[in-house]
């Protein structure tokens, strides 16, 4: 069945549907965080059965999926460039700093959101708004003066559920343009057995990740078209009451968007998400290891860890999230 075309009726009608301004008093900077309360972290501890814990972050390096060939323009984003500014064959060489210590330095120059990472609240505009009504020129050259990626920096922890659609489609991996819909996010927990609860940071599986790993190449990956979250399913994101969610695509939101041609609309599941409902995203999360593991034990839940780093003002940050077992 194909999918009706987004419009701009839609969206306004979108954005009043599920508009949840204010739900936390006017000064709320962290929206659907929110939902995860402290009894909720208590009982995400009570998973850890095996002391397993799994990463799913890609390595930040020259290998990431930034610069790779797509019909999208790249917006800038390259990979980490890693420099050493000392050294151990500086030292074994004899030079040394004023103090005389043999050691190693390093920094990284990188875009906050070129690798696994969280697309923060005032990374997205709808109307020229942020969250929670605030003015989008709330962010300008020195940072993001409200919904600062820093305001997170106690949050992300909680009770993870993997929702692998890929296995419940029965395939390797979904086809790029697949659209998922609500019926098969509530179909693959209902599969794997596990019931979502508010306050839950669900993580999507589609297998275009481990396709392109597969594949050695990561051509149409970082803003080409993927499998992705429909905009209908903007209805299981209020019903859920998450607390985040992440995927293993660039985006999130399938492409290309099924939009209506003319519309003026670029990602309109990301304009309703972060400005509107205030859902933290999580992209490029590499999530093979475990999905592998809940596979095997049958268990789709853990404890998720995954803060952000606390870059004042910063609109997402790099992030290498934990889920324990």
């Amino acid at each position: 069945m194909t999918a009706r075309k987004v419009t701009r009726q839609d969206m306004a009608e979108a954005a009043e549907k599920y508009k949840n301004w204010g739900k936390w008093g006017p000064d709320d900077e962290i929206g659907t965080l929110n939902f995860t309360s402290p009894d909720d972290i208590i009982a995400a501890a009570q998973l850890v059965k095996k002391g397993k814990v799994i990463s799913l972050a890609l390595n930040f390096d020259h290998t990431g999926p930034q610069g790779a060939k797509s019909k999208y323009p790249a917006m800038g984003r390259t990979n980490p460039i890693h420099t050493m500014y000392r050294t151990g064959t500086d030292a074994y060489a004899g030079v040394l700093d004023k103090r005389g210590i043999q050691a190693a330095d390093d920094m990284v120059t990188m875009p906050l959101q070129c690798g696994t990472q969280w697309d923060g609240l005032g990374h997205v505009f709808y109307e020229k708004k942020m969250w929670n009504g605030y003015d989008c020129r709330e962010v300008t050259s020195a940072g993001a003066a409200k919904c600062g990626i820093e305001k997170t920096k106690n949050k992300m922890v909680g009770r993870g559920v993997l929702l692998d659609v890929a296995r419940f489609k029965g395939v390797e991996s979904l086809e790029d343009g697949y659209g998922i819909t609500t019926e098969d996010l509530y179909g693959t927990a209902k599969k794997q057995k596990v019931e979502l609860k508010r306050g839950d940071y669900i993580i999507v599986r589609t297998g275009m990740m481990e396709r392109c790993q597969k594949a050695g190449s990561w051509d149409g990956y970082p803003g080409g078209d993927a499998p992705g979250l429909a905009f209908d399913t903007l209805d299981f994101i209020k019903e859920t009451e998450l607390a985040a969610l992440a995927s293993d695509t660039w985006g999130c939101e399938v492409r290309p968007n099924v939009v209506k041609e003319g519309e003026n609309i670029n990602q309109p599941w990301h304009w309703i998400t972060i400005p509107i409902m205030g859902m933290t995203m999580g992209e490029i999360f590499n999530v093979k290891e475990l999905a592998d593991d809940c596979l095997a034990d049958k268990t789709y839940e853990f404890m998720f860890v995954a803060p952000a780093i606390p870059i004042t003002g910063a609109v997402g940050s790099p992030v290498n999230p934990l889920a324990i077992k």
